[in-house]
């Protein structure tokens, strides 16, 4: 049952890439990877915040918690495109937007990741948390 609902939710998260994907690089007309960089950030606020909701504050189904974290946030956002496209900039000659590229994914999505948790907290009002708790949580996504 584990594996349906990484499916189910990772078919939805696929599909929902590739539609934002798809809208943002026809509205952005550049060469620089601007589509899967929001896909990035935002995926990484939204996994942040959710993780944080329902670990700590909400409680619901762990299938449900695997489903959209892992199957549909995993399927969301892509570290291998992410990749590809650095390498494609770079044998471009496009050095400078590269490393544009690769710090601003990598320091944002840290960053919108610590936001969208204290998004979460400041939503929730909650600041404290069982380490057991989200230990124990964390293991269910992997």
């Amino acid at each position: 049952m584990n594996y349906l609902a990484v499916g189910i939710g990772g078919f939805f998260g696929a599909v929902a890439r590739a539609f934002l994907g798809n809208l943002i690089r026809v509205g952005s007309g550049s060469l620089f990877p601007v589509h899967t960089l929001v896909v990035n950030l935002t995926g990484c606020f939204i996994l942040s915040f959710f993780l944080n909701l329902t670990l700590d504050r909400l409680e619901i189904n762990p299938r449900l918690r695997l489903g959209i974290g892992t199957g549909f946030l995993g399927a969301y956002t892509t570290f291998s495109t992410f990749a590809v496209e650095s390498v494609n900039l770079m044998r471009s000659s496009l050095v400078w937007p590269a490393l544009v590229y690769i710090l601003s994914t990598s320091v944002g999505c840290v960053m919108f990741a610590w936001i969208g948790a204290a998004f979460c907290r400041a939503l929730t009002g909650r600041y404290d948390a069982s380490k057991e708790q989200r230990d124990d949580s964390m293991k269910s996504l992997e």
